[in-house]
């Protein structure tokens, strides 16, 4: 269309009618039932460029950029957002949501409407059996509207983030009970061993953790993974908020992984459940706009965890979705909100499911952003009275180089690989479900695994931190990773040496399948809190 301001980074290319893409997708006309369908979009509004690269240095530096201080220096112009909304209405749009920072707008229309609005082709795509209406041709928008905007999403709803969670297999989900209280499936208080977190005197109490994930765990599961560990919780500590309002998928284990392991390891911290109702990622967007607009009024809300990702390459570039998204992190790195995200189960070749190998080498996105804390995994063993016999790099553990983030500043050191692009990940837990976790899912008891379990644990560690900060007068911590890195080769760290994820290994010092190590929490918190 002429003079309108197109965005190329919002869709990826598509093959040709009938055509079996290697994505395993294929492409199909859109009938006139099709383009009745509703496809729900979400406008991005960019900060602008030369505030938007101020607030990563200071971000980089170790600054700490409060929201409200965020909202009045590298805020939007909330002008533009109105703008917008009001021309959405006016072509057929139904707005339901405008983000308090102005940064986001959700629309949803039929495909017809989305077609004459944005000026795109409108295809049936089938992927694993499922339709998705989706653009094949890059949208546009008048030029006085689109001047802010940055990107459309939601325009490829078969391009989704997938979970970092496996149940173990049948054959070690059934073995005998545990040998001793230090065998798995791991419990509560064996991972607070073997990670240095058995006596700090803390629960992380006055803390919040927010996860993010497209539903919501069963209560009687809470309960009874509560009930088996000797936690003494109840269901009032765990908040589930439904973000878009509609019906929630059902529980498929990564919900309750997550918030059955923060609670357990930070028994006193409140849970947050940020429910975004599917894994497309403008809902997962619209979730993190509202994780930002509530840490603005909750100072207890300092952590977050993210178990989700999908290889770098597939998002067709470093714009779009991949900048909506940074800018998301960046403005919670800045307040202080630490951001815990799996690098996947898939290893150094993720395909665009999450399985291994059959992808490029590439790490995933979300863990690859530098505003985030990129969690690895291991496998490990202990003997009978609680201490650490083994502990090697995963062969699932998601880590490389990133495609498109630049190295940042705190990555640049002695230890650390040479190179010009941020590496993942930045720490490690244990993750393999074959050494897996106690999980209680519809009523079973199941044994399951994958960074999806490191994450958490490692988000309920930073509450646990927070909280002895708060009690020492300190402020909350600043965005981790500045303060992490110069910690490699102290006891802060466990280094693990040994383990492969296929193209990399893991060796002394920093490496690219377990980070700076694994934590001794202890002493970690002396680091941290003195």
């Amino acid at each position: 269309m002429a003079e309108r301001k197109s965005f190329p980074r919002s869709i990826i290319p598509l093959p040709a009618i009938g055509a079996l893409a290697s994505h395993e997708l294929t492409v199909s006309t859109a009938t006139a039932q099709h383009r009745r369908a509703l496809m729900h979009l979400h406008f991005s509004l960019g900060i602008p460029a030369a505030r938007l690269q101020d607030l990563e240095a200071r971000v980089a530096r170790g600054e700490r950029v409060p929201l409200d201080e965020q909202a009045a220096h590298y805020g939007v112009d909330p002008a533009a957002a109105t703008a917008l909304a009001t021309w959405l209405g006016q072509h057929g749009f139904k707005v339901s949501h405008v983000s308090g920072d102005h940064t986001s707008v959700y629309a949803s229309a039929d495909a017809s409407a989305v077609e004459a609005a944005l000026g795109v082709h409108v295809v049936c795509v089938t992927r694993h059996g499922k339709e998705y209406m989706a653009a094949r041709d890059e949208p546009s928008l008048p030029p006085d509207i689109g001047a802010a905007v940055s990107h459309i999403g939601g325009l490829q709803p078969f391009l989704h983030a997938h979970r970092h969670s496996r149940i173990a297999p049948m054959a070690v989900a059934a073995q005998a009970p545990a040998a001793s209280a230090f065998s798995p499936p791991f419990s509560v208080a064996a991972i607070l061993k073997a990670y240095g977190a058995d006596a700090l005197g803390v629960s992380g109490a006055g803390q919040e953790i927010a996860i993010l994930i497209d539903t919501a765990p069963l209560p009687a599961d809470l309960t009874a993974f509560w009930q088996f560990n000797g936690i003494n919780a109840d269901g009032t500590r765990v908040t589930v908020l439904n973000v878009a309002g509609g019906a929630l998928p059902p529980q498929e284990g990564e919900e309750s992984l997550d918030v059955e392991w923060t609670s357990g390891i930070a028994p006193g911290a409140a849970i947050r459940v940020y429910a975004s109702g599917s894994l497309e990622f403008s809902a997962l967007d619209r979730a993190l706009d509202q994780i930002i607009a509530d840490a603005a009024k909750r100072p207890g809300l300092r952590q977050v965890s993210i178990s989700l990702g999908l290889g770098e390459t597939f998002f067709g570039g470093a714009g779009g979705e991949v900048a909506t998204q940074h800018q998301k992190f960046l403005q919670l790195a800045a307040a202080g909100i630490n951001v815990f995200v799996s690098t996947g189960d898939a290893g150094s070749n993720p395909d665009q499911s999450g399985h291994a190998g059959g992808g490029p080498l590439q790490p995933e996105y979300e863990a690859s952003d530098p505003c985030v804390v990129a969690v690895g995994g291991t496998s490990l063993t202990m003997d009978a009275k609680g201490a650490v016999t083994s502990e090697v790099g995963w062969p699932g553990s998601g880590g490389g180089v990133s495609h498109y983030f630049p190295r940042p500043a705190w990555q640049v050191a002695q230890g650390i690989p040479a190179g010009s692009q941020r590496t993942v990940p930045d720490v490690a837990l244990v993750a393999d479900p074959n050494t897996g976790a106690v999980l209680f899912l519809q009523g079973k008891k199941e044994q399951i695994g994958g960074t999806s379990w490191a994450t958490p644990v490692w988000a309920a560690f930073c509450a646990l931190i927070n909280e002895a900060r708060t009690k020492k007068g300190l402020d909350a911590l600043p965005f981790l990773n500045p303060l992490l890195y110069p910690l490699q080769s102290s006891p802060a760290f466990r280094d693990i040496v040994s383990g492969s994820n296929g193209q990399y290994e893991a060796a002394s010092g920093y490496d690219l399948v377990t980070g700076l190590g694994v934590p001794n929490v202890a002493g970690l918190m002396q680091k941290l809190v003195g």
